[in-house]
């Protein structure tokens, strides 16, 4: 689920760290997000960056990519050894066949680890570059507020805003671009766990919500205690800033009851492999909610 993109060039990200008299990185980055993600993007930029945020995000991303990679090398060197094998004892349709396939599977690799390049070694370098440079030049500016007004030092602290500002405002258009590039979660809705909670006839309502993302969900508990929902899966785009939003509520003819509301971190789903959610509803955990997202 990688998706091309173009950003900071090696040459670039060293003279953007050489220098703090640098222009704006939006006008050194070239980003054409994916068609899927504009209505994400338009009025989406949060002027607060949140960098221990962004970290743990990049650090689960980038150990989700290394098993990508890890699982479709391991497949890669079976098919190999497979390929190897049958060269001369098989139909030559098989052999064909087969030979496609560890082209397809070398293709992917190599996006995978053009994907990892691109956001480990440029978009988050850069990222971590006008962080460091932000920092800087705030605790300057607390030295100058600090000392006596002159008119250099007045001069200097209009300067270092100026660049807080830059700063700022390049570190949350990263985080933008970092932001499309984290695949999706498919979320699959397993159903409500509550034992003798949960009779016959009763019906709910499911609301997941991530950032501007929204789901709702009816589901009904049969006479088998089997559960119907009228939606089974859902894609999410996962969010920098914002967790999983979940409420539950029971409907009862035209009135509805709130069971409860919970938050649910993403930085866990980042895997391979499905990851089966069971969240507590309520407080005393009467009534779960089982989910499985696949990234």
């Amino acid at each position: 689920r990688s998706c091309s993109f173009t950003g900071f060039s090696t040459v670039q990200s060293r003279k953007l760290a050489k220098s703090l008299s640098r222009s704006s990185v939006r006008s050194r980055m070239s980003l054409k997000p994916p068609k899927a993600y504009n209505s994400l993007q338009k009025g989406a930029l949060i002027w607060d960056p949140k960098p221990l945020q962004v970290k743990k995000i990049f650090e689960a991303l980038k150990k989700g990519l290394n098993e990508y990679l890890e699982a479709h090398q391991a497949e890669l060197d079976y098919l190999s050894g497979r390929h190897k094998d049958t060269k001369r004892n098989s139909r030559l349709a098989f052999y064909y066949d087969l030979d496609k396939q560890i082209r397809s599977v070398e293709r992917y690799i190599r996006k995978l680890e053009f994907h990892i390049s691109k956001v480990g070694e440029e978009l988050y370098e850069a990222y971590c570059i006008q962080c460091r440079l932000r920092d800087g030049a705030t605790n300057m500016k607390q030295a100058f507020s600090l000392s006596p007004s002159t008119k250099a030092s007045r001069e200097s602290l209009v300067e270092l805003y100026k660049n807080v500002q830059e700063c700022t405002e390049d570190m949350c258009f990263i985080e933008g671009a970092l932001e499309v590039h984290l695949g999706e979660f498919h979320v699959k809705m397993k159903g409500l766990v509550g034992f003798a909670r949960l009779c016959p006839g009763d019906q709910y309502e499911v609301f997941v919500r991530l950032g501007r993302q929204k789901w709702r969900l009816k589901g009904k508990i049969e006479t088998d205690d089997s559960q119907t929902w009228d939606e089974e899966e859902k894609i999410f785009i996962p969010n920098l800033h914002e967790k999983f939003e979940i409420k539950v509520t029971e409907l009862r003819g035209l009135a509805t009851i709130l069971v409860g509301v919970v938050t649910c971190d993403s930085i866990n789903f980042f895997t391979t492999k499905p990851q089966a959610i069971i969240v507590d509803i309520t407080e005393l955990g009467t009534i779960k909610l089982r989910l499985e997202v696949l990234w």
